[in-house]
């Protein structure tokens, strides 16, 4: 048999092979988020303790008697500024804690939960709720690295066709509802087959 070249290769991989997309349940992951894996934000705590301790520091020094005029005024400015310092630290790591906690708490109930969870990616995603807990407080790196884990953990369109992963739905609930348009028309008119989509 001239002319048909060498027999295929019985373990070759095909070039334009695709992998199989994995299905995401639409009702998301059922049950109770894992437990946080993480430890509280040591580098914010030890900032509001250290502004606190400052205060408490100035503070005590404008109890001296000897401490008079511009000298005192000065004092009490810096006191001040670190008591405010503390202050706004202390309210930041309170609403981290609570920004955590309940993005902790939806996330684990998304779809792409399913996956993470038999990846075992949960310190991963909490590595993501952290950034994403302090991005949401303005700060701007923590907004890109939020952003980069996202898409890791496909939490976008784009990042879970990347991952090869879809949400399945249930067919009635995936299927837009219609109704006729007809308006008058006569049966013979294109228009009369309109649907409009609720």
């Amino acid at each position: 048999m001239a002319g048909m070249g060498p027999a295929p290769k019985p373990n070759a991989r095909r070039r334009n092979a695709t992998v199989a997309m994995v299905e995401l349940p639409a009702a998301g992951r059922e049950g109770d988020a894992p437990p946080w894996p993480l430890l509280p934000d040591v580098l914010m705590s030890a900032m509001r303790d250290s502004a606190q301790r400052r205060a408490d520091d100035l503070e005590l020094s404008l109890s001296e008697p000897t401490l008079k005029g511009r000298a005192r005024t000065t004092m009490q400015r810096k006191a001040d500024a670190a008591r405010e310092e503390a202050t706004i630290l202390a309210a930041k790591l309170d609403a981290q804690e609570r920004v955590e906690a309940e993005l902790w708490a939806t996330l684990w109930r998304l779809p792409q939960a399913v996956e993470w969870e038999r990846s075992g990616w949960t310190r991963e995603v909490a590595q993501y709720v952290r950034w994403k807990a302090r991005a949401e407080q303005g700060d701007l790196d923590a907004a890109r690295e939020a952003r980069q884990l996202a898409d890791r953990l496909g939490l976008s369109p784009l990042a879970m066709l990347r991952l090869r992963w879809k949400v399945t739905a249930d067919e009635r609930a995936a299927r837009p509802r219609r109704r006729a348009v007809s308006g008058g028309r006569r049966p013979d008119d294109p228009r009369a087959a309109l649907h409009v989509v609720e």
